[in-house]
């Protein structure tokens, strides 16, 4: 098979996944007061049904990362697929909130061996001069799925919560035969590869203590010792895991893709870009259901607006990032996503439909203005037997930016209104816009926002502080013969 005809297929294999990665978690961030409901859970195991799947690849995606450079990504990426069909099927069987929470759990295994290689297998199979429209292409199947998602699950929900599972297993089965089939290995294995144990350990262990830090802040207290020892512990780690990192001759994270100025910058307007943007879906179906007492299909139809417009910005974003580079459009976009968060800043309980369309609009146009291009720059920039660890970054820094950004706005709503209240608003029995503490949770939507604004004028400064794109040769590799 030429390659020519191969970078497509390859294209198809990743496109799958990615879709039904992320329409399985629109379809169940619209279907959770409906299934909580079902299951009897609380307000707790609502966020961790989220936030645990979030939070497992956010720590294995670096790791799967560096294995996939050593044994190859088509393995990994297919074996993922099947783990994450079996999972959906095991979910969809849960008889209580816990199961659930186990099952999404190793559903986020299969999820981030899906992730960690998805990127890498498309930039292996483009040349670099069509890879930003590749990678626009996948980012429009992905806004797809965010705009089927939210619409499919509130549909799907007439027949029962569950069946937004078991819509995953048939095409899970057909995406992992595909994958198994066509994908293949395009880029020759590095031989005598070592896998760095200690480093590994040390980063895994350092990530959960941040996560969990994070994670429960809000809900405890910024200043409360516990939370504040966690911290500790896990910078700690994180000064030794830098050391090892220095000291081992193949470290699990190459310590030279932060020392590349367009690659540092990248990474962190990612993560700011994460905590900027990652709650506003989350809260807004609460706002939706729960405020403006809307049924599940209708809060889904009103929340496409965001991914309708990411699905036509990121494959021309990509293609443009092609022709001039990534620099200018990655920041511009974070400019745009911030004017939306400043029209949410205003939200109220009268706010119109037509208001919260265009605010949706806007920021899903600056999405996707700067994801492509972004994700062009990190991925043109490293060596193909670095492009695991590279791409298992990248997912890294953004889930743990949606991660940071729903603790925080989950800790800000949460310091006024008391427990009963929110589990209220986020269960479901609190509907309509005169129940208990409906003040204070608009006053929290509103300071949440309000920080995104501000992370958002950040991340675009950052963003543009990378500096100018090489045209032939990559910063990392100039950086690595120094």
């Amino acid at each position: 098979m030429k390659k020519l005809e191969y970078k497509w297929i390859a294209l198809s294999c990743t496109t799958i996944g990615a879709l039904f990665s992320v329409l399985n978690g629109s379809m169940l961030l619209i279907a959770l007061p409906d299934t909580m409901k079902a299951l009897h859970a609380d307000m707790t195991i609502i966020m961790w049904v989220v936030m645990s799947y979030m939070l497992s690849i956010t720590i294995l995606v670096p790791t799967i990362g560096r294995i996939a450079d050593m044994i190859g990504r088509k393995k990994l990426y297919v074996t993922g697929f099947a783990i994450f069909t079996l999972s959906s099927l095991l979910s969809g069987m849960s008889n209580s909130g816990i199961q659930l929470l186990l099952f999404r759990i190793i559903q986020s295994i299969g999820g981030a061996l899906m992730m960690a290689n998805s990127t890498v297998i498309v930039t292996d199979a483009f040349p670099k001069n069509e890879l930003g429209k590749a990678l626009g292409i996948n980012s429009m199947v992905i806004s797809i799925a965010n705009v089927i998602g939210p619409i499919l699950g509130g549909f799907l929900l007439k027949f029962g919560w569950r069946s937004i599972f078991y819509i995953n297993v048939p095409f899970g089965i057909i995406g992992t035969l595909w994958a198994a089939l066509q994908l293949r290995e395009i880029e020759a294995l590095p031989e005598h590869q070592k896998f760095d144990y200690s480093g590994t350990l040390v980063f895994t262990i350092a990530m959960i203590i941040l996560l969990i830090a994070l994670s429960f802040g809000g809900f405890a207290g910024w200043g409360n010792p516990h939370i504040i020892t966690l911290f500790v512990v896990a910078i700690a780690l994180f000064v030794l895991f830098i050391y090892i990192e220095n000291t081992v001759e193949q470290p699990m994270l190459d310590l030279n893709l932060f020392k590349t100025r367009i690659l540092a910058f990248a990474y962190t307007s990612n993560l700011l870009n994460g905590i900027a943007r990652g709650a506003v879906t989350f809260l807004l179906i609460f706002y939706l259901q729960g405020i403006k007492a809307m049924d599940p299909l209708t809060a889904g139809i009103l929340l496409t607006p965001f991914a309708l417009a990411m699905m036509v910005v990121s494959p021309i974003s990509g293609w443009l990032s092609d022709r001039y580079g990534s620099r200018e459009l990655s920041s511009i976009g974070l400019l745009i996503s911030a004017v939306g968060l400043v029209g949410f800043m205003g939200i109220n309980v009268t706010t119109s439909i037509t208001k919260l369309i265009l605010w949706m609009a806007i920021m899903g146009f600056g999405s996707g203005l700067f994801i492509s291009p972004n994700t062009n720059a990190i991925m043109s920039n490293v060596p193909a037997d670095k492009r695991g660890i590279a791409a298992g970054v990248r997912t890294m820094m953004n889930n743990a930016g949606t991660v940071i950004s729903i603790a925080l706005a989950m800790g800000i709503i949460s310091s006024s209104i008391d427990p009963q209240a929110m589990q209220a608003l986020f269960v479901g029995t609190q509907v309509g816009a005169k129940g208990i503490a409906v003040a204070q949770f608009i006053k929290g939507l509103r300071s949440t926002f309000g920080i995104s604004f501000a992370i958002s004028l950040v991340a675009a400064f950052i963003s543009y502080l990378r500096g100018p794109q090489p045209k032939w040769e990559s910063e990392y590799s100039a950086n690595k013969r120094m």
